[in-house]
């Protein structure tokens, strides 16, 4: 068996050797101006005004759409097909959007988009078949419109950044 040299003493940086004083400065860190943060932070107002209108947009679509099947079911059952299909897909894309817009993602205002576009295909097809529909409905399309109108602004693209 080997012997082991006998262990020396050596100094590591670890541990402090009893002859050297004890460190007293210690530097302090230095303040960063909050008013430079807030100035970075975007300004919500426009997602905000976009995320509502899309809800507002979405519902009165639903509503017109649910009104349009019930009534036309036993006379037409083919194009009442065709605006559930389509109120289902504008649902989906535009309930998506509102969770990706609020979560600040940019795909957010895609399907914001998306789900508006889509509901205004469903007026059109209503307008085209030629429905007889209260005067109200005939003003709704401008939801959808402003809400691609606000999901297109720079301030809501800042805000998804």
């Amino acid at each position: 068996m080997v012997a082991s040299a006998p262990p020396t003493e050596t100094h590591t940086a670890l541990i402090r050797p009893p002859d050297e004083p004890p460190t007293t400065y210690v530097p302090r860190p230095t303040p960063e101006a909050i008013g430079s943060l807030r100035r970075d932070r975007p300004d919500p107002k426009a997602a905000a005004a976009t995320a509502t209108l899309a809800i507002i947009s979405g519902w009165a679509t639903a509503v017109i759409a649910t009104s349009l099947i019930a009534n036309w079911w036993k006379t037409d059952e083919l194009f009442c097909i065709a605006v559930g299909f389509l109120t289902a897909v504008s649902a989906a894309a535009t309930i998506g959007g509102l969770i990706a817009l609020l979560l600040r993602r940019r795909i957010g205002r895609l399907l914001v988009g998306v789900g508006s576009i889509v509901a205004l295909m469903i007026f059109a097809g209503l307008f085209v078949a030629g429905a007889a529909l209260p005067t109200i409905v005939y003003a709704i399309p401008v939801l959808p419109v402003a809400t691609v109108v606000l999901a297109a602004l720079p301030a809501t693209g800042r805000w998804c950044r």
